[in-house]
């Protein structure tokens, strides 16, 4: 039989435990709507290839860390902006907060935060500092601007001169007289040289095909906005892709890419994927042999799109005003799905195979960008569509500097 003395004392303890119980279900509710503020990421790239640039931390345990792998943070706060709107190098299409962008200023409170390891911020001084009498090439297209400019705007801001200067053939220069440092960007679409072609009324090889025009890329022949490129600059950054499924500009019916090697047409012609492969291995060839000693040479990988609903001719859109959550990456870019931006991982299926053994350090932007929907100029970019393709500036691009200078710690010590 229980006593009176002992029901009452099991009453007591249960009522004591109700406080404990209460606190736990409070904590955990709020642990679980932390997790919501954040777009992690739950699993490693299904792309990634071992050569991908990786860094030692600076964890004791010199464990390496993989910049490429992490989650966006949100910070309540918005930090100082390492730059601003007023930057004039900022191409107008770009400036989302001088296009009032509805979440401009909610952009840059997103911090990229790696797995094992932090991703400061660069101190542009240090960085003036450290490469003085330094020349830095942008080669590839206008993403490759994007991320020029963001490096650009970030400088100047700190440093009181500025003179323009286009060397060795680039469409946009500038340098820092005080560090003699140079920052250049060269326009290119393809690497490769390429134009117009039209059959030729005496016949030939194409026209007995039944081609009658087209693009020519000569696939062993760099464009001449960057063929001198290696044999100045310090530092280059290379990149392509974006054009090489752009249906719109190669139809393959109506104005299909010819490939030609050695001033002949490529026969059987080829189709675009294993052009890229050819124009991959001749460039890389001869950036390698044409490069100045001791030459530190990128390769960046494919900047994602993010249309959805449709292309970009299609009235695809990207409405979105925060990062997305792994699933939603999954479903927007996953090759097994094939939709309309599935070109990243394909295009980086390609520079992977093609940067094994070379002397390129693979600069991977490709897995932090998929998950930031929400940072491209989108309807304030005044096109006729949606810009779901370049980034605003401030913003994603400036990101991608961070790991560009933190890779360049890393490699030379």
């Amino acid at each position: 039989m229980i006593s009176t003395t002992s029901m009452a004392t099991t009453a007591a303890k249960k009522i004591s435990l109700f406080p404990v119980f209460s606190l736990l279900c409070f904590v955990s509710v709020f642990f679980l709507l932390s997790l919501t503020r954040r777009a992690s990421l739950s699993s490693p790239h299904p792309h990634r290839s071992a050569n991908v640039f990786q860094s030692r931390s600076d964890h004791p345990s010199g464990a390496l860390c993989d910049f490429s792998e992490g989650s966006w943070i949100h910070a309540a706060a918005a930090a100082s902006a390492r730059y601003d709107s007023s930057c004039k190098e900022i191409f107008k299409g770009w400036n989302c907060a001088r296009n009032n962008k509805s979440n401009a200023a909610e952009i840059t409170r997103w911090r990229w935060q790696p797995r094992n390891c932090d991703l400061p911020s660069f101190d542009p001084v240090d960085f003036l500092k450290t490469y003085r009498d330094t020349n830095i090439g942008f080669v590839g297209d206008s993403l490759n601007r994007n991320m020029f400019v963001s490096l650009f705007c970030t400088l100047k801001r700190v440093s009181g001169e500025v003179k323009k200067w286009r060397p060795a053939g680039a469409d946009r220069g500038f340098t820092f007289p005080q560090y003699n440092l140079t920052i250049t960007y060269h326009r290119t679409n393809l690497l490769a040289r390429y134009g117009r072609w039209s059959a030729n009324a005496n016949g030939g090889e194409l026209e007995a095909l039944g081609y009658k025009e087209g693009y020519r890329i000569d696939v062993d022949i760099p464009e001449s906005s960057w063929e001198k490129a290696p044999n100045f600059h310090d530092i280059l950054i290379f990149n392509t892709g974006h054009w090489w499924w752009a249906s719109s500009k190669f139809d393959p019916v109506n104005s299909p890419m010819l490939f030609f090697e050695g001033g002949q047409p490529i026969l059987p012609p080829i189709p675009p994927e294993v052009g890229l492969d050819r124009v991959l291995k001749n460039m890389i060839h001869l950036v390698e042999k044409t490069k100045r000693p001791g030459a530190i040479i990128f390769f960046r990988t494919q900047s994602p799109r993010h249309f959805e609903g449709g292309d970009w001719n299609q009235g695809g859109t990207c409405p979105r005003e925060k990062p997305l959550l792994p699933q939603e990456v999954e479903d927007l870019f996953s090759v097994r799905n094939n939709g309309t931006n599935v070109e990243v991982r394909l295009v980086n299926q390609h520079l992977y195979n093609a940067m094994k053994g070379s002397e390129f350090r693979v600069l991977d932007i490709t897995r932090m960008s998929e998950f930031r929907a929400d940072a491209h100029p989108a309807s304030a970019g005044g096109k006729n569509h949606d810009d779901c393709m370049h980034w605003c500036l401030p913003g994603l691009t400036d990101a991608w500097n961070d790991l560009f200078v933190a890779s360049l710690k890393q490699i030379q010590g």
